[in-house]
């Protein structure tokens, strides 16, 4: 009877260490990155699934480009025809272990965080819970909270959601982006800093509007930001939670996340970030006086959230992709009307909805920048699309994804076959024997 009992508590031990010393991977690190009810895509995959003869060339530019470029790490993928026929992970993820970048790993998406947010509300259009040319401030507005009736330009009254996804709701960046200081907003409302992104749409909207509505366009952070905020409105619950429930895991989608400011409190399979080797300190975003890295308590980026505060695989934002690209191969969670409405260039010239920029040929990108990642986003015409994402910004800035869009061009050039399986379903080991396929002509001229 003892040696059960023995036995029994023994047995009680080791699963409660296993569970407790499951929740953390390293000291300070989040956990709550994997769903054990349902693997996300990225889970499954491995670099030597995407290492073959065909693709040693490419390997060899992708490397070289981020040694030219200092780039500690990156991750690639490459849809075909609805099918994931690569994934894998370059460089580092963690410069001070020397871990390498595997598909798993999550990388902050910076401005890709829109074309979510955009899916978004045209998935709340769908549902008839808005319309695009719903005012979004004022009594008859969406956000007619008490906090945002401090509204000093009457214009402000007839900014449409429709304004804020094209950017031309009459906000600029003229005397600085908004969401870059919440110390300063926080120090002219009053409050204590950070200034929260409510507190931030208060503020501008006690100042005088750059630009009638609908009149021309300015790319706005800050615009995106209130977007999260009707979304929290119109759903009745969190931006995040609607995303996830409504548009991600639709999409078989899991390991997306709104992501966090330091690195102590990034989640377990996250890269760390790094910046240009000239990069200076600057005051921390909590206006606690203490200088960092903007990639590391600099940036507010839980308070761009809907703009700029996702994290993703690359492999899990191509499939993203792939259900919001209108292609039959594979089902999308929105209509075709939707996705044809979002991908239309306008003849004002305006941004398209939620993407960067869009072809009349069917080509569409979205880009994406921060201090310590960059990323692009690219669905082409020719049935290929791909994501190419860093964990390291450099002296180009904004105008780096330019540099990585060459020399995706070169990469994917230098492929003529790609495996006919499909990663998005891959629940096996590599194949014995692997299927390619003749790549057809390069019909993408963007």
């Amino acid at each position: 009877m003892n040696k059960k009992y023995l036995l029994s508590i023994i047995i009680i031990i080791f699963f409660f260490f296993w569970e407790t010393g499951s929740s953390f991977s390293e000291k300070g690190e989040r956990a709550d990155t994997f769903d054990t009810s349902v693997e996300a895509v990225s889970q499954r995959l491995t670099n030597a699934l995407s290492t073959f003869d065909q693709t040693e060339k490419a390997d060899r530019i992708i490397n070289r480009f981020l040694s030219k470029w200092e780039v500690a790490g990156a991750t690639v993928g490459v849809v075909k025809d609805g099918r994931l026929v690569f994934a894998k992970g370059y460089g580092l993820a963690n410069r001070e272990n020397g871990q390498e970048v595997q598909p798993h790993h999550l990388f902050r998406i910076a401005s890709v965080s829109k074309l979510i947010t955009a899916v978004g509300i045209m998935k709340l259009k769908e549902e008839g819970k808005l319309n695009l040319d719903d005012m979004v401030f004022g009594p008859k507005g969406i956000l007619n909270d008490t906090i945002y009736q401090n509204i000093r330009d009457k214009r402000a009254k007839k900014i449409t959601v429709e304004h804020l996804l094209r950017h031309t709701a009459g906000f600029s960046n003229r005397y600085g982006d908004h969401m870059f200081l919440p110390v300063l907003i926080a120090k002219k409302m009053n409050v204590p800093a950070p200034a929260s992104s409510e507190t931030i749409i208060q503020f501008a909207l006690s100042r005088r509007l750059h630009f009638r509505p609908g009149s021309r366009g300015s790319y706005s952070n800050l615009g995106y930001v209130i977007l999260e905020k009707v979304i929290e409105k119109v759903n009745g619950n969190g931006y995040e939670e609607y995303i996830k429930t409504n548009l991600l895991e639709p999409a078989g989608v899991y390991d997306m996340h709104l992501g966090r400011n330091l690195r102590e409190d990034k989640y377990a399979n996250e890269v760390n970030y790094y910046e240009q080797s000239d990069a200076i300190l600057i005051p921390a975003f909590d206006g606690s006086g203490e200088t960092v890295y903007r990639s590391n308590g600099g940036n507010n980026i839980e308070a761009l959230g809907g703009a700029g505060g996702w994290i993703a695989s690359g492999s899990e934002l191509l499939k993203f992709l792939v259900a919001i690209d209108g292609d039959e191969s594979k089902p999308d969670i929105l209509s075709k009307e939707s996705i044809e409405y979002m991908t239309k260039p306008s003849k004002f010239g305006y941004s398209p909805i939620g993407w960067k920029g869009t072809l009349s040929n069917g080509t569409w990108w979205r880009t994406g920048t921060l201090a310590g990642s960059s990323a692009l986003l690219k669905h082409q015409n020719d049935g290929m699309s791909w994501v190419i994402i860093t964990n390291t910004s450099t002296w180009r800035g904004s105008d780096f994804p330019k540099e990585m869009s060459a020399m995706m061009r070169r990469a994917l050039h230098s492929v003529k076959k790609w495996p006919t399986y499909d990663l998005f379903n891959h629940y096996e080991t590599r194949p014995a024997v692997i299927a390619y396929e003749e790549v057809e002509g390069d019909s993408d001229k963007s």
